[in-house]
């Protein structure tokens, strides 16, 4: 691929990065928010997920900015091309931290349960899920364009599945609540949140493995 084809996939992964970050960011708000109100464990686990998401992309749209200001420059004489691996796997780290603490917040909350307001939650969780169908249609058209033209944007990809692993985050959450509603099975929804700590984890282990294979230039 050309320079300057790169060049114009990188400007508008940026410009779709920047987007999305601004749903993530103001949807992490609400249901963080609405989840210390209700008391959902898997609403504010949600949230949470969404907040290191929203990290994430932060990392991943300052990247592209420190991509383009460094083009052709003498600092970086193979390229910027790490730049976006680093900011993936500062942002696996981060994402690590965050599956630990929501499992030990929603150990604590199995061991003393709280009463949740079902219909505030569940409206919350279907409006982050909504957000991330959203993130996830912006995110597609740009990530199906790339394979079309036989080029992949590591840094892009690592943002584009944090989104993925969000969207599921917030069916688990979705149901967690419901079942919990009809089924008056409180605990459910504390298990939901061990259950997408536990994802999380797994996400951050798998974005690890990737990213420090690429930095250190590992042949396995």
């Amino acid at each position: 691929m050309n320079h300057e084809h790169t060049e114009k996939i990188t400007s508008e992964n940026e410009k779709k990065t920047f987007i999305v970050i601004i749903f993530t960011v103001v949807t992490m708000i609400a249901e963080i928010t609405y989840g210390y109100i209700t008391h959902s464990m898997a609403l504010l686990a949600d949230g949470y997920h969404m907040g290191t998401h929203a990290l994430a992309l932060g990392l991943t749209f300052i990247a592209y900015v420190l991509i383009r200001k460094f083009n052709n420059s003498p600092l970086f004489p193979k390229g910027t091309d790490k730049i976006g691996m680093l900011a993936a796997y500062t942002s696996a780290i981060f994402l690590g931290l965050t599956g630990v603490w929501i499992i030990i917040e929603a150990m604590e909350r199995l061991i003393n349960p709280l009463q949740i307001q079902f219909n505030e939650a569940i409206l919350i969780a279907v409006i982050g899920l909504l957000v991330n169908g959203a993130c996830i249609f912006i995110m597609e058209k740009k990530h199906s364009h790339e394979h079309k033209e036989n080029h992949e944007d590591y840094n892009f990809k690592a943002a584009y599945y944090h989104i993925l692993a969000d969207a599921l985050t917030s069916i688990l959450a979705i149901a967690a609540l419901l079942i919990g509603k009809y089924f008056n099975l409180t605990s459910f929804d504390a298990l939901i949140g061990i259950l997408g700590g536990i994802l999380i984890l797994r996400w951050s282990i798998d974005l690890l493995k990737k990213t420090v294979k690429v930095l250190t230039d590992m042949r396995i």
